[in-house]
């Protein structure tokens, strides 16, 4: 049987530049390769891409008339360490907050909701 893993995630955004270089500083990774259409960042294990999306409107959460498009996760020791490092870098913390003590909601610069828990086993 072939081998399949996972090679990237893609995001749409408006500024492919800023939503490249907030995901490259969050996550250790490097750009790559960067363009006003199209930026990859090169992380330990896979790619992060954002694609420039025209007349891009982000996403409201956790509901609204914009669909989530896409939803990360991201394991970390400490919430509160995380969300602070994570606001540092351009992310706003979201509003509506279902269960603060497992999980927080933060949305990127570009409006995509993700989560910092400390719930994902090694």
């Amino acid at each position: 049987m072939t081998k399949i893993r996972l090679g990237s995630v893609s995001l749409d955004c408006a500024s492919t530049t800023a939503l490249a270089t907030f995901w490259a500083s969050l996550l250790g990774g490097e750009i790559a390769f960067s363009s006003e259409e199209f930026a990859a960042v090169r992380l330990e294990r896979m790619w992060f891409t954002a694609v420039k999306v025209e007349d891009y409107h982000a996403p409201t959460w956790p509901g609204g008339d914009v669909g989530k498009q896409m939803h990360l996760d991201l394991a970390v020791e400490s919430l509160e360490e995380a969300e602070a490092e994570a606001i540092r870098l351009g992310a706003t913390r979201a509003q509506y907050q279902p269960s603060p003590d497992r999980f927080i909601v933060l949305l990127d610069p570009a409006g995509h909701p993700f989560c910092v828990t400390t719930q994902i086993p090694d």
